[in-house]
C-alpha cells in the first residue's frame, strides 16, 4: 500500500446531511451546521464508510480522499493495527429528533444473516435534551412474542415500551435486538456498527408528506429480531471517564481542563467536541465537530481553548486491552 503524505494534523471530514420526517433545524442552531434550506434534517453522518455514503477529507494533503480510500490504501498509517474488515467498522452520526422516531429494532447477527440484513449495536450520548425528553428502550416487563403481537394488532404496542427520562450528559447502550426509539427533543451523538438495517414496528400513525402514505413497517422481521426478555434497561453508569468498553468501540467522556495526549502513538482515535473548544496540531474543533487522529500523527496533544471544554474520545479497543464479553455480543443495524 502507498504511504500517505506525512500528516501534520488530524483529519476532518465533510458532514453528510440526511432529511428525515422527524428531523428539524437544531444541527444549525446548536452546532452551526450549514444545513440545506427548507429541509428537516434528522441526521448528520459525520464519519461513514458505506457504499451509499462516504466521508470525504476536508483538510490537508489528503483533502478529497474518501474514508474508504484511507481504509483500503493507507490502513496501517491512518488506523494502526486492526482486525481485517472490508470497510471502516463503525459509523458516527448526530441525530436531531424534533419528533419521535419509529419504534424499531436492529437484528442480532444470526437473525440479520437469515433475513439478509446487517447487524448493529450502537451507543447514544445525549448532547442536548429538551425538558422532559425521553428514550424508549426495551419493555416495561417481560412479554412473550404472542402477547406483543396481540398488542400490535390492538394498536397498543407503544404501551409496552419502557421509557427513560434523559438530560444532556446521559448515555445509553443499545445491543442488537433491543426494541427502541428516540423521543422528541433529543440531540444525540450515535456511535454504531457500520450497518444500515432497521425493522420498524410502529410509527405513531404518521403519514409521509411526500407520499401521503404511512411509512413502511417490517413487523414480521422485527418479531424475529426483538429480544422480548429485555426489560427496563438503564442508562450507562460511567466508570470515571469510561462510558463503555465493548469489542466494537470504546467511548470516554473527557473534561479537558489542561493539555492531554489523545492516545498513544500507533492508535487512531476520534474526538467529538461537546462543549467549549479544543485544539490538536493545527485543527480546532467547536461543539458538534469531529476529527480523526491518525495512528502515525506525531503531535497528539489536545489543548482546551476555553473553559468548560468537554469531548467524547472514541476508538476501537485493542485485543490486549479488551475484556472478553460475558456472553456473545448481540449485533444490530440501522435506519429510522
Amino acid at each position: 500500500m502507498n504511504s500517505p503524505p506525512r500528516r501534520a494534523s488530524p483529519l476532518t471530514f465533510e458532514p453528510i446531511f440526511m432529511e428525515r420526517i422527524w428531523g428539524g433545524r437544531k444541527l444549525a442552531d446548536l452546532f452551526g451546521k450549514n444545513l440545506p434550506a427548507n429541509k428537516r434534517i434528522g441526521e448528520s453522518w459525520e464519519i461513514v464508510d458505506r457504499p451509499e455514503a462516504q466521508s470525504v477529507v476536508s483538510n490537508g494533503p489528503l483533502k478529497g480522499k474518501t474514508l474508504h480510500e484511507l481504509w483500503s490504501q493507507h490502513r496501517q498509517e491512518i488506523f494502526g493495527t486492526l482486525p481485517e474488515a472490508a470497510r471502516f467498522p463503525f459509523l458516527i452520526k448526530l441525530l436531531d429528533a424534533q419528533e419521535k422516531l419509529s419504534l424499531q429494532v436492529h437484528p442480532p447477527e444470526k437473525i440479520a444473516a437469515k433475513l439478509g440484513g446487517e447487524s448493529k449495536t450502537e451507543c447514544w450520548y445525549v448532547a442536548a435534551a429538551d425538558a422532559g425528553a425521553e428514550l424508549f428502550v426495551g419493555f416495561k416487563k417481560t412479554i412473550t412474542r404472542q402477547q406483543f403481537e396481540k398488542s400490535l394488532r390492538a394498536g397498543s404496542a407503544a404501551d409496552e415500551v419502557h421509557t427513560v427520562k434523559v438530560r444532556a450528559g446521559d448515555a445509553m447502550f443499545l445491543p442488537a435486538g433491543r426494541f427502541h426509539a428516540v423521543g422528541a427533543g433529543n440531540m444525540l451523538v450515535e456511535i454504531q456498527q457500520n450497518s444500515d438495517t432497521t425493522y420498524r414496528v410502529f410509527d405513531w400513525n404518521r403519514v409521509d408528506q411526500a407520499t401521503g402514505k404511512p411509512r413502511q413497517l417490517h413487523v414480521d422481521q422485527a418479531l424475529e429480531a426483538i429480544d422480548f426478555n429485555d426489560v427496563a434497561p438503564k442508562l450507562i453508569e460511567p466508570k470515571g471517564e469510561l462510558l463503555i468498553k465493548h469489542d466494537l468501540f470504546e467511548i470516554q467522556k473527557w473534561n479537558l481542563n489542561s493539555p492531554r495526549e489523545i492516545s498513544p502513538l500507533g492508535q487512531f482515535t476520534i474526538a467529538c467536541c461537546l462543549t467549549g473548544s479544543v485544539n490538536c496540531a493545527d485543527v480546532n474543533l467547536r461543539p458538534g465537530e469531529f476529527f480523526l487522529a491518525p495512528a502515525t500523527l506525531q503531535e497528539r496533544q489536545l489543548k482546551p481553548r476555553s473553559d468548560g471544554t468537554t469531548l467524547l474520545r472514541i476508538t476501537i479497543p485493542t485485543a490486549a486491552t479488551t475484556p472478553k464479553p460475558k456472553s456473545n455480543p448481540r449485533a444490530s443495524t440501522d435506519g429510522y
